[in-house]
């Protein structure tokens, strides 16, 4: 499947989905389908994880970067391939061009994470940083293909990525006939319109639902513009579907073919990656979290059964640790107080045995004593702890309150 610049708008059909499944076997893997007992629970209908983090380099990229780069033209591969990511498609480029022999450059914000810009490398590809937000290093992977010759491949915006993208629809008919709702995550909008394509062709029933970060959710006013529209800075822990402009062509499948598009904050994404990880042992990158966090957030009623796509599972180790602090946080699991007491022997011994007395664990502790608001005999103590939820942390209040301590805002 090769298309020309004319051509790039055309629709994007079933039968181009179930080419793009047959060019992918060997490729790419069909990852597995994962029972959730805790959110079929919430939601009051059997939940499944569709696990693409488990796909090969990390995430469901790979399938369209391996079709549209095998659809190239002899002298096109010939000239090689550009690509600009956050880090999942230009993995996906990365691989997908070792597998085919062809020459590839990758544009990656200065701040992506270090282990996808690594990653990256190790595929093969040549990596270039450049921008702040991928919109920037799209515009400068566009210009090193104007002045090369490159290809440029776009991480959403081709028809070719689509129907790459819409084979995880046919697997998770596959691996589940009966499912009534699917929700993927939404940055451009390749994976949800290649999934609405398959799952709409053969199940016009089904109910698909995107999830975009709240801070990042160009979607929403694009729709209700009938096109799609910028936004001026967006922002989220999510980088893989941090984008500020849907694509072109996802954008007229998505606004077709989706019943819904819903938003998550901040707080639900860090819960959502904790989740995954405790109860499902799945390592989920915030991206990926998001159709998790999206139940979280409103689990109201559903077809059922509902299947969460995990996106990708390529996460920073610095990030994850932040995010699940976070998460923590949000869930009442982890609580910084501060307070002050008079600055003499055995006063912080004194605390920590009120709080040991509650069952709180003490994670940190650090004292400041030259803090101008502070007399003579003061000093002031945070203290980190980790709690068992929301209810534990009012205890912990009252018990510090009841031993004469003052909490500080």
């Amino acid at each position: 499947m090769s298309y020309s610049t004319a051509h790039s708008l055309r629709s994007v059909t079933l039968d181009d989905v179930r080419g793009a499944q047959k060019m992918l076997m060997g490729v790419a893997r069909v990852t597995a389908m994962e029972s959730s007992r805790h959110l079929s629970q919430l939601v009051g209908a059997p939940v499944h994880f569709k696990c693409e983090n488990l796909q090969r380099t990390g995430s469901f990229k790979l399938r369209g970067a391996y079709i549209r780069i095998a659809g190239l033209l002899p002298e096109e591969r010939a000239a090689g391939v550009v690509a600009a990511s956050a880090g999942n498609h230009a993995q996906g480029v990365a691989l997908a061009s070792a597998l085919l022999g062809v020459r590839a450059t990758v544009f990656m914000p200065k701040g992506a994470p270090l282990p996808k810009v690594s990653a990256t490398r190790d595929y093969g590809a040549q990596v270039r940083l450049h921008g702040q937000v991928v919109d920037e290093t799209l515009a400068a992977a566009q210009e090193y293909a104007e002045h090369t010759g490159a290809v440029f491949i776009h991480p959403f915006d081709h028809p070719d990525i689509i129907a790459g993208q819409g084979t995880v629809g046919l697997e998770i008919l596959e691996q589940c006939p009966e499912v009534g709702t699917i929700l993927v995550g939404i940055g451009g909008g390749g994976l949800a319109a290649g999934i609405a394509v398959a799952v709409k062709a053969l199940r016009p029933d089904v109910r698909i639902v995107g999830v975009q970060a709240a801070g990042a959710a160009a979607y929403p006013p694009s729709l209700d513009a009938g096109r799609p529209v910028t936004l001026a800075n967006p922002t989220t822990m999510a980088d893989g579907i941090k984008v500020g402009r849907p694509g072109v062509v996802p954008f007229g499948i998505v606004r077709e073919l989706l019943d819904e598009v819903r938003t998550v904050t901040e707080d639900q994404l860090s819960a959502a990656l904790l989740l995954c990880l405790e109860r499902a042992k799945l390592v989920v990158e915030p991206a990926g979290a998001s159709p998790v966090a999206a139940l979280l957030g409103d689990p109201g009623p559903l077809p059922g059964p509902v299947v969460a796509v995990l996106s990708g599972g390529n996460v920073d180790p610095v990030l994850l640790q932040r995010v699940l602090r976070h998460g923590m946080t949000a869930q009442g699991r982890y609580l910084a107080v501060r307070l002050r007491l008079t600055d003499r022997p055995g006063a912080l011994a004194t605390l920590l045995g009120v709080l040991s007395a509650a069952d709180a664990n003490v994670l940190d502790v650090s004292h400041v004593r030259t803090d101008p608001r502070l007399g003579l005999t003061e000093v002031e103590v945070e203290l980190h702890l980790e709690t068992r939820g929301p209810a534990h942390c009012t205890e912990l209040g009252h018990a510090l309150r009841e031993a004469g301590y003052t909490v500080l805002d």
